[in-house]
C-alpha cells in the first residue's frame, strides 16, 4: 500500500505543480505600457540645452585674428605706407629751379559741434572738432595737432590759424 499511496501523491503534487505553472503562465497578449509624453517643461530644457550647446560652439573661434598686435585702447593707429624702391620708381622729369614746393595738403577737419558754458563775462564756447581719427576739445588758444592754434569760437564758426602760414582756416557747423 505504500507504493501505490506514493504514486497517487506524486500524482496529485504533478497536478497542483502544474496547474500553479499554467496560471503563473497565461497565453494573453501583454498590453504596451502607457507612455506619457513629456511634460512641456522637460521639452523647453531640452531646447535650452540644444541652444546652449550651439552657443558654446560659436564661442570658440575657428580663425585667428588678422592682425594680432593691434593696440585696443588707441583710438586712430596712422596707416604705414611703403616707400617705392629706387629702381622700381619712375624717374621723375627734370625739374626747373623756378618750380616751387609744393605745400602739404590740409588735415581733413570737421566741427562736430559747439559746447557753451555761462562765465562771468559772457559765455565760455568749447569746440567739437573731429580730425585723423580723434575728437578735440578746444577753447580759443588750444592747438588741434602741431598745425592749428584756435582764434575764435563763435556760435557756429570756429577759426583755425595756421601756425605754418599763419592762414585763417573757417569751420562750420553743417
Amino acid at each position: 500500500m505504500r507504493v501505490n499511496r506514493a504514486l497517487t501523491l506524486t500524482a496529485i503534487g504533478g497536478a497542483l505543480v502544474a496547474w500553479f505553472a499554467a496560471a503563473a503562465t497565461s497565453n494573453r497578449e501583454v498590453a504596451p505600457p502607457i507612455v506619457l509624453p513629456a511634460p512641456r517643461v522637460d521639452r523647453q530644457g531640452a531646447d535650452l540645452a540644444k541652444e546652449i550647446a550651439r552657443l558654446h560652439d560659436r564661442l570658440r573661434p575657428d580663425a585667428t585674428p588678422r592682425q594680432p598686435a593691434r593696440n585696443l585702447f588707441a583710438y586712430h593707429m596712422p596707416t604705414v605706407r611703403r616707400e617705392m624702391t629706387a629702381a622700381a620708381a619712375p624717374t621723375p622729369p627734370a625739374v626747373s629751379e623756378a618750380a616751387a614746393p609744393a605745400a602739404p595738403p590740409l588735415p581733413p577737419l570737421k566741427l562736430a559741434g559747439i559746447a557753451e558754458d555761462d562765465g562771468p563775462d559772457g559765455p565760455i564756447r568749447t569746440a567739437i572738432i573731429s580730425a585723423e581719427g580723434q575728437l578735440f576739445l578746444v577753447k580759443v588758444g588750444d592747438t588741434i595737432g602741431s598745425r592749428y592754434r584756435v582764434g575764435r569760437v563763435a556760435a557756429e564758426v570756429v577759426e583755425l590759424i595756421d601756425t605754418i602760414d599763419g592762414s585763417v582756416r573757417r569751420l562750420a557747423l553743417k
